[in-house]
This record gives structure tokens, sequence and C-alpha cells, in this order.
């Protein structure tokens, strides 16, 4: 069994035992039939990836990694809000008639701010810093900006990165640990997605600024499984799991903004078989 599996399995046990309903409060989600999408949920959820011993991808099915790299690519690489700078059509429901999501995701971290440095946008500066001054507290990124809610067509779900380094004794290299933050999950669609494409950067951040991946911490202040997938989770962590799957990524990308999705494999990666047609809420 994978790190990723156990702790997968142990927070849907812990939402589904122990967590509490919506039903009977007013949703905003709802089912394509106009029914109100309610969830169980459990607030404050902290997971922790150790990304030195594996890469986090669940084996009880398959998670798309190539896909997930697609997405954080146009996020913090592209710095895009239109879907039609993006493979996947995650975000088809969300984008108008031009494919825009508004001032949101890719938007926000492109915008550029004044330093003492000079002006850089939110990923440049993580950038400089993790070359510069990687001991410094104060390396992150937010994407929550309250004065371009009302121009974004979903508000932020994972909104914030902390980035923090310490040096790993027995190799004698600088470790780079992250805390991704998000203000809501939808556990079934999205747990895996997030963990795997978050790991990614982090790998990705690493490499560049010459460190090697350490700890992904993921907290979740809502974390829930909407009604009509509690049958699905059921059957899900009840299946058979496997070995975590082997990661590469290549070793002579040197620039962030040179990573492409073919640069990235997944080797030996066994999983159970995909669920189809998961119904989503809107």
């Amino acid at each position: 069994m994978s790190m990723a599996d156990r702790i997968f399995i142990d927070m849907c046990k812990d939402i589904l035992e122990n967590g509490v309903s919506t039903e009977g409060e007013k949703v905003r989600p709802k089912w394509e039939d106009g029914t109100p999408a309610y969830t169980i949920k459990k607030f404050g959820v902290v997971n922790r990836y150790d990304l030195s011993k594996e890469f986090p991808a669940i084996t009880l099915r398959r998670t798309a990694i190539k896909s997930c790299i697609d997405e954080i690519l146009w996020i913090w690489q592209q710095k895009s809000n239109n879907i039609h700078d993006l493979k996947p059509h995650i975000w088809d429901e969300w984008a108008d008639a031009d494919g825009s999501i508004g001032k949101a995701y890719g938007y926000q971290l492109g915008v550029k701010h004044q330093y003492k440095e000079g002006m850089m946008d939110q990923v440049d500066r993580v950038l400089y810093d993790l070359k510069n001054n990687p001991y410094s507290r104060r390396i992150m990124t937010n994407i929550y900006v309250h004065q371009d809610l009302h121009e974004m067509n979903l508000y932020p779900c994972a909104y914030s990165m902390t980035f923090n380094v310490t040096p790993n004794k027995d190799t004698g290299r600088l470790k780079l640990n992250g805390i991704l933050n998000q203000r809501s999950q939808d556990v079934l669609a999205a747990n895996n997605w997030n963990v795997c494409q978050y790991a990614a950067l982090l790998h990705m951040f690493a490499q560049v600024s010459e460190m090697e991946a350490g700890e992904l911490v993921h907290v979740i202040a809502d974390a829930h499984i909407y009604d009509r997938h509690i049958p699905l989770i059921k059957e899900l962590i009840a299946r058979e799991t496997y070995d975590a799957p082997v990661f590469k990524m290549n070793p002579d990308v040197k620039d962030f903004y040179r990573f492409t999705r073919n640069d990235f494999t997944v080797e030996n990666y066994t999983t159970g078989p995909q669920i189809e047609n998961i119904p989503i809420a809107v």
C-alpha cells in the first residue's frame, strides 16, 4: 500500500464516520437536475506527504498525472485564466463564451507587484527568494484576492502555498517543503489530483533551485464527500492497493519556465479501475 493510499483511506473513513451532514442547509452547489448537492464534511483536515520517500499518487484508482501537471503549468507557468490554453476540460463549466474563468487562479499569479527588488509577479518572487533568500519565512503566494472575487467565475479552492526550506543533515542539501492551503475540497473528484499536482510543483521548484523535495503538507478547511459520491467512496476505499509509482522528472531542466508535460513520467503505476462518469456538483 502506498503512503498516499493509507492517507486517503483514513481521511475518507474519518469523514464518513465522524463528519457532519449539510443536508437541510442552504447550499450553493446543485446537481445537474437542480437538486441541492449536500455533503458530509470534516473541518480542518491536515495530511502530510514525504516526497523524499515516494510520489503521493493513490493506487486505488488512476490519477491522470500528466493532466494534473497540465493544469499546474497552466496556472503557475502560463499564468492563464483561459481554458483554450488548457488541455483537460476540467474548467469548462466555469468558463465564459471567450473561455475565461475571470480574474482567478493563473490571472492572480501573473499580476506584478512592487518589491524592493523591483516589479515581480508572485511566482517569480518565490523563485527569486528560493535562490536569494532560501531561509526566509515569507516565501508564499495567495490568490484569494477579495477585491477581485466578484470577477471570478469560481472562488479559488486551493488558494495559497507557503514554502519553507530546511537543511537535510543526511545529504547536506537544502530541502524544499510546502504547505498547500485549501478552503474547500470535493474529496472524490479532486483530492489526489490536487495532491499530485502540487507535489509535482514542489519537485519542479526544488530542482530549479538546486534543492531536493521534502514534505508537502495539505491543509483543507472543508473536506467533503458529496451525497451522491458516498457509495463510490465506500467501494473505492475497499479496493486492493499497490506500491507507489516511480515519478521521474527531466533532470536537465533548470528553468521553471522550460518545463513541459513531456518532462515527466510515471513508471510502475498499477491501479484499480477508473470510476467513470463521476457526477460533479456546480
